[in-house]
């Protein structure tokens, strides 16, 4: 019979997760090479299905209910990233005992695992553990613990395999061990540096001559990266993303382009983005002073105390030729920016134009655009996509 494990989501993380998580539940984000979900299930060996906080997503991401009332299915939190020796402490919960862990700092257990639907009994994991549990509870999480997450998703997906041979045209500097190259991929005239962390190419991708790549990197299925492209390290790019010019410490979900010159950093791209030719988004302050980002549940801007953050992306988003956007920019989902000038520091979704206002978008037109550009991947606009856009526009507007 086969294993399901549900990833579920904390409705209060989900929320300061937006806009990412306007279209997807919590553990379907992308951090280090895989999704959360699938670092879940590649830990506990069973197929993961989801149960989104919100009643509009669980036409597309919903498990069955029967799956959700078993009483041996495990329950596990989407925004904790597992390792090792919390898998095992989850699989061997009993039926109805609950996992609860320390997440923020001064703040009371939070339920990470439950084995069954209802909970008749707690334990509480990492009080003999140093590093505790490793949670994404804000949207600059992701690409904070990017790098490590990336290689400790190495390790365990390259375990017992062997890499396809690098090409004689590449000049590796470091430790060619840290280097996997899977089936399918083209690595070509590149200068690969393993020195601060691996080097992952995903099956099918490509990495054109003259590029630039520094690990720890990710660069996912059928992800390409152009010619003379500079990565820094920390980066994730995921499946058939396309991207140039040059990135540090960022993490493109999927299906999203940055094909030009333009300068990415400290940022989280979501799925079906395009950034235009020159597209620049600031990650610094020119005072160095301390940044601010948005916080949709709180529907203002909160200290982060970082001093590098740039750009976070909601799905289905796109930027004209030569945007230029500020320190910390959030955009929602589904926005069309164009013209001159820095858009403001938050950008509401279903909204278009830039620095001298926005109107709101027009759906059909917007329909029309995400169908061809999901086409151009061999995805269909599938009609519960559609009504979970169109949920989201009404939900979002409440932010504007």
């Amino acid at each position: 019979m086969k294993q399901y494990i549900i990833v579920f989501d904390d409705p209060r993380v989900r929320a300061n997760l937006l806009p990412l998580t306007f279209t997807r539940p919590v553990g379907a984000l992308r951090c280090g090479i895989d999704t959360i979900a699938e670092k879940w299930q590649r830990r506990l060996g069973a197929s993961a299905l989801f149960n989104p906080s919100e009643a509009y997503l669980k036409p597309l991401f919903g498990a069955p209910q029967e799956i959700l009332d078993a009483p041996d299915t495990l329950h596990v939190a989407g925004h904790v990233v597992p390792d090792a020796d919390l898998a095992l402490a989850v699989q061997a919960l009993e039926p109805g005992c609950a996992l609860y862990a320390a997440i923020e700092e001064g703040e009371a257990p939070a339920l990470i695992a439950r084995r069954g639907p209802a909970e008749t009994s707690r334990k509480v994991y990492g009080e003999d553990c140093e590093e505790g549990v490793l949670a994404i509870t804000q949207l600059y999480h992701l690409f904070l613990v990017n790098g490590g997450v990336i290689r400790r998703d190495f390790a365990d997906l390259t375990a017992g395999r062997s890499s396809e041979p690098l090409p004689a045209d590449n000049i590796v500097i470091g430790d060619p061990s840290l280097i996997f190259i899977d089936k399918g991929a083209e690595v070509h005239g590149c200068f690969i540096n393993t020195t601060s962390g691996p080097v992952y190419f995903g099956p099918d991708s490509t990495a054109m001559e003259g590029s630039m790549l520094r690990g720890p990197l990710a660069l996912c299925n059928h992800a390409t990266v152009n010619m003379g492209t500079k990565i820094y390290p920390d980066t994730t790019i995921g499946p058939w993303c396309k991207v140039g010019g040059e990135i540090n410490n960022v993490i493109f979900q999927a299906y999203s382009n940055k094909a030009h010159d333009g300068f990415l950093g400290n940022a989280v791209i979501g799925e079906w983005c395009n950034l235009g030719a020159g597209c620049v988004a600031s990650n610094l302050k020119n005072d160095y002073s301390p940044i601010k980002l948005w916080n949709y549940p709180a529907r203002r801007f909160l200290k982060t105390g970082l001093q590098f953050c740039g750009l976070i992306m909601g799905d289905h988003s796109k930027a004209g030729i030569n945007t230029m956007f500020n320190t910390a920019t959030v955009v929602g989902v589904g926005v069309n920016i164009h013209g001159a000038g820095f858009p403001r520091n938050f950008v509401a979704s279903f909204t278009e134009g830039g620095h001298s206002g926005s109107d709101d978008v027009v759906m059909s037109r917007f329909f029309d655009t995400a169908r061809r550009v999901m086409a151009r991947r061999h995805v269909e606009l599938s009609t519960e996509m559609e009504k979970m856009l169109l949920a989201v526009r009404d939900i979002a507007d409440q932010y504007k």
